[in-house]
């Protein structure tokens, strides 16, 4: 496994399966996400008890206010196959303000030091919770929460302040 990614690091150029409103294809990471500011955020799984209740549905109801922060597009990476994926982004109706990626193989999740292996618990190789503020593809701030259904660091609300402590917000 690779070593965690860190700030002042690019996001690696590595294809990835994207699935939005407009369906699924296949991208490269560092060409899609390589402009403006994004935020990245991980998850273990679509539908987990967290990840859906909680962690998704935060980004859902932020999202005027990371556009108003100055975030050009919220993504979420997810351990999942793309049919999972999309059919949690429409149950979540996410698909409006937020893209998903469907990493089915946990090669991003490993690529970025970001994987754990949660086996034990008949989930396998997982991304960790996670979230990213990248600036023109180079990661900015990373945090990480580490216990399982743990969302304090990651939440919506923890990277707005974050944005809004950076002094990011967009002048009106």
């Amino acid at each position: 496994m690779s070593e965690m990614i860190r700030p002042g690091d690019s996001l690696p150029s590595l294809e990835v399966r994207r699935v939005s409103g407009q369906g699924t294809e296949r991208v490269d990471l560092l060409q899609w996400l390589g402009e403006g500011t994004v935020v990245l955020f991980s998850v273990p799984g679509a539908f987990t008890p967290t990840c859906h209740n909680d962690h998704l549905p935060g980004f859902v109801s932020g999202a005027r206010g990371f556009s108003a922060a100055g975030v050009d597009r919220i993504v979420c990476a997810t351990v999942n196959d793309h049919y999972v994926v999309q059919a949690w982004a429409k149950s979540s109706d996410a698909l409006a303000v937020v893209d998903f990626i469907a990493d089915s193989e946990a090669e991003l999740a490993r690529k970025l030091g970001l994987a754990r292996d949660l086996s034990a618990g008949g989930l396998g190789w997982r991304f960790v919770r996670s979230a990213m503020i990248i600036k023109d593809g180079v990661v900015k701030n990373l945090l990480v929460d580490d216990k399982p259904g743990q969302l304090t660091k990651t939440s919506a609300s923890a990277i707005l302040s974050v944005l809004t402590d950076q002094g990011v917000l967009r002048s009106a």
